[in-house]
């Protein structure tokens, strides 16, 4: 599996950002009040990152040596797909709670304290879930065996 790129991330925002601002363009547009967050997005998403973290750690542990249990393969990249997965949906929220403030602050009217720290609220948040993502991603990383060369090459000098 290929760790998560920047450029995989910075997209999700960016089509987060466009998505936000869309969505609201669309929603004054057809004369209704713009998109707020609830307050419950930002605790959901600190407590997923929460528990994607809490699910590496024994992955960690059991690579490290600290954990006398062997490595699930499977399990391990389960998680670290979750991870993957986490850091995707969180660089998503955080560019459309982006979206969601470009539209607020660009209005000729100063938004609401409430609605705006909603969506601060989210887009910190939101960025706390991909750095939790990529950390247990890191956490999910066994490292390489010996064994894992190339088939056919032969690593030792003198065989020519």
């Amino acid at each position: 599996m290929k760790r998560t790129g920047a450029g995989l991330l910075l997209v999700s925002a960016a089509l987060g950002v466009a998505a936000g601002f869309l969505l609201d363009q669309a929603l004054t547009a057809g004369g209704r009040a713009t998109f707020t967050p609830s307050v419950t997005l930002p605790i959901f998403l600190v407590l997923l990152g929460a528990v994607v973290i809490a699910l590496a750690l024994p992955i960690r542990r059991a690579t490290k040596g600290t954990l006398k249990a062997p490595v699930n393969p499977f399990w391990a990249l389960r998680i670290a797909m979750l991870a993957k997965a986490s850091s995707i949906v969180g660089a998503v929220v955080t560019g459309l709670a982006g979206g969601l403030a470009i539209f607020l602050l660009t209005r000729p009217v100063p938004p609401s304290v409430g609605s705006m720290g909603a969506v601060i609220a989210t887009a910190v948040c939101g960025a706390a879930l991909v750095a939790a993502g990529l950390y247990a991603e890191h956490l999910c990383t066994i490292r390489k065996d010996d064994d894992d060369e190339q088939p056919g090459l032969d690593a030792s000098p003198d065989h020519r």
